[in-house]
Protein backbone atom coordinates (compact mmCIF):
# COMPACT_ATOMS: atom_id res chain seq x y z
CA UNK A 1 0.00 0.00 0.00
CA UNK A 2 1.26 3.44 -0.92
CA UNK A 3 -0.35 6.70 0.18
CA UNK A 4 0.90 10.19 -0.68
CA UNK A 5 -0.16 13.60 0.57
CA UNK A 6 0.92 16.96 -0.86
CA UNK A 7 0.71 20.69 -0.38
CA UNK A 8 1.92 23.17 -2.99
CA UNK A 9 5.52 22.61 -1.86
CA UNK A 10 5.78 19.53 0.34
CA UNK A 11 4.92 15.83 0.27
CA UNK A 12 4.63 12.86 2.61
CA UNK A 13 4.63 9.31 1.25
CA UNK A 14 3.82 6.16 3.24
CA UNK A 15 4.59 2.64 2.04
CA UNK A 16 3.38 -0.39 3.99
CA UNK A 17 4.75 -3.73 2.87
CA UNK A 18 5.78 -7.13 4.10
CA UNK A 19 9.44 -8.07 3.81
CA UNK A 20 10.82 -11.49 2.88
CA UNK A 21 10.76 -12.55 6.54
CA UNK A 22 7.06 -11.77 6.90
CA UNK A 23 7.63 -8.61 8.96
CA UNK A 24 5.48 -5.54 8.29
CA UNK A 25 7.48 -2.44 7.37
CA UNK A 26 6.08 1.09 7.61
CA UNK A 27 8.20 3.45 5.48
CA UNK A 28 7.67 7.22 5.60
CA UNK A 29 9.31 9.66 3.19
CA UNK A 30 8.86 13.43 3.30
CA UNK A 31 10.33 16.48 1.67
CA UNK A 32 9.99 19.44 -0.62
CA UNK A 33 8.56 18.74 -4.07
CA UNK A 34 11.15 19.14 -6.83
CA UNK A 35 14.15 19.07 -4.49
CA UNK A 36 16.22 16.46 -2.70
CA UNK A 37 15.44 17.98 0.71
CA UNK A 38 13.61 15.55 2.96
CA UNK A 39 14.00 12.32 4.79
CA UNK A 40 13.15 8.66 4.97
CA UNK A 41 12.43 6.42 7.94
CA UNK A 42 11.45 2.77 8.29
CA UNK A 43 9.60 1.29 11.26
CA UNK A 44 8.94 -2.36 12.03
CA UNK A 45 5.29 -2.98 12.93
CA UNK A 46 4.24 -5.90 15.10
CA UNK A 47 1.24 -6.55 12.83
CA UNK A 48 -0.42 -5.24 9.69
CA UNK A 49 -3.05 -3.75 11.99
CA UNK A 50 -0.42 -1.71 13.82
CA UNK A 51 0.98 -0.40 10.52
CA UNK A 52 -2.53 0.56 9.40
CA UNK A 53 -3.09 2.34 12.73
CA UNK A 54 0.10 4.34 12.09
CA UNK A 55 -1.23 5.15 8.61
CA UNK A 56 -4.53 6.37 10.09
CA UNK A 57 -2.59 8.57 12.53
CA UNK A 58 -0.49 9.94 9.67
CA UNK A 59 -3.64 10.74 7.66
CA UNK A 60 -5.07 12.70 10.59
CA UNK A 61 -1.83 14.64 11.04
CA UNK A 62 -1.48 15.47 7.34
CA UNK A 63 -5.12 16.61 7.01
CA UNK A 64 -4.63 18.89 10.02
CA UNK A 65 -1.55 20.39 8.32
CA UNK A 66 -3.47 21.13 5.10
CA UNK A 67 -2.06 18.28 3.00
CA UNK A 68 -4.30 16.67 0.38
CA UNK A 69 -4.22 12.94 -0.34
CA UNK A 70 -3.13 12.58 -3.97
CA UNK A 71 -2.35 8.85 -4.16
CA UNK A 72 -3.72 5.72 -2.49
CA UNK A 73 -2.69 2.61 -4.44
CA UNK A 74 -1.33 -0.90 -4.26
CA UNK A 75 2.43 -1.07 -4.87
CA UNK A 76 1.86 -3.38 -7.86
CA UNK A 77 -0.06 -0.80 -9.92
CA UNK A 78 1.76 1.44 -12.43
CA UNK A 79 1.23 4.42 -10.09
CA UNK A 80 2.55 2.37 -7.18
CA UNK A 81 5.65 1.30 -9.10
CA UNK A 82 6.35 4.94 -9.99
CA UNK A 83 6.03 5.95 -6.34
CA UNK A 84 8.40 3.12 -5.37
CA UNK A 85 11.01 4.40 -7.84
CA UNK A 86 10.85 7.81 -6.17
CA UNK A 87 11.12 6.20 -2.74
CA UNK A 88 14.14 4.12 -3.77
CA UNK A 89 15.96 7.26 -4.93
CA UNK A 90 15.66 8.63 -1.39
CA UNK A 91 16.96 5.39 0.10
CA UNK A 92 20.23 5.64 -1.85
CA UNK A 93 21.45 8.72 0.03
Amino acid sequence: MIVRWETDHDYVLIHIHQDMFGDWIFSRAWGQIGTQFGGLEHRLADTLGQAQMWLDDEATIQRSRGFDKVLDVDAETPEGRQAMRQLSLLDEG
